[in-house]
């Protein structure tokens, strides 16, 4: 087996997570490799803790790799599928943040979870992505131009509402005046949707929402469609520009850009314990009132 560990931010835990994690795969004799960006990033703030890990690094993944490891919380998650992209290789998370959806392993837990998928003890969950194509292009947008959790539109550099006119498969809809609008995966539901107002649905659901952001008009509710659904956007409002963002990542572009929304041809594979499911941590998120968004 060849494992990709990966990154993004460096606090108490996450030195103790790499350190655990790496020794225990070299234990079962599995290849691992940590992301250059994230091991420099470690050893500028704990040197010399991992450098036996110095020649054991990438910067881009093929199809040698059996599973991807993130290491912090749903965002880090968000941002290890531009590594992944369409290469099939499964993702699991380790948590060193808050309770997450998606970054569900515990880090006292790291030894029992790899022990586990080495014994085949996971199930695979294959989640829906969105893609964006526009009618002018960006660079920032066309050279990755996919999302897990959300597609949003948003006013930029003013406190004026924009207005997105909105076509499902070719039919007009309406045109939204509000603060921008989201287009979210079952797996986003949970995120900036739900935040906004959105249902929560479940990732194995074959939809996509549609949620307004601070609508003014007090009519415009979420909209859950089918994910066979094309859906086209156009922004004007006082300003010259929007924002568009795909998960974490933004664009600017122009108004009156033709934006076409809809599922992207690959999915994303989530590695899921046997003892961990989307409604355990849904019931926790319930319990305890926790903020996903780390």
């Amino acid at each position: 087996m060849k494992v990709a560990v990966f990154g993004r931010f460096y606090n108490l835990t996450t030195t103790f997570s790499v350190d655990t994690l790496f020794k225990y795969l070299k234990k079962k004799d599995i290849d691992a490799y940590i992301e250059s960006e994230f091991y420099n990033l470690i050893n500028d703030n704990d040197p010399d803790k991992i450098k036996y890990l110095s020649k054991k690094q990438f910067d881009t993944l093929d199809t040698s790799f059996d599973l991807f490891i993130s290491i912090g919380g749903d965002g880090t998650i968000l941002r290890a599928i531009t590594f992944v992209k369409d290469l099939g290789i499964p993702i699991i998370g380790i948590n060193t943040g808050r309770l997450g959806f998606l970054a569900t392993i515990p880090v006292n837990d790291i030894e029992l979870a790899i022990q586990n998928i080495i014994d085949g003890k996971y199930r695979i969950s294959e989640r829906s992505l969105l893609s964006i194509e526009t009618s002018s292009h960006n660079e920032d947008i066309s050279s990755m131009n996919f999302a897990l959790n959300e597609i949003a539109v948003s006013r930029k550099n003013t406190t004026s509402m924009i207005t997105v006119e909105t076509y499902l498969n070719g039919e007009y809809l309406t045109s939204y005046w509000s603060d921008g609008l989201i287009i979210s995966t079952p797996t986003g539901s949970t995120g900036y949707s739900l935040s906004c107002g959105g249902p929560v649905i479940t990732p194995d659901t074959n939809s996509f929402v549609i949620t307004p952001i601070a609508p003014h008009n007090l009519s415009a509710r979420p909209l859950i469609i089918t994910d066979s659904t094309e859906i086209q956007l156009k922004v004007t409002g006082r300003e010259e520009s929007h924002l568009v963002s795909l998960d974490s990542r933004i664009a600017t572009l122009d108004n009156g850009t033709i934006m076409k929304i809809k599922k992207a041809p690959f999915k994303i594979k989530m590695v899921d314990l046997l003892n961990e499911s989307f409604l355990t941590t849904l019931r926790k998120k319930l319990l305890w009132g926790e903020d996903r968004r780390n």
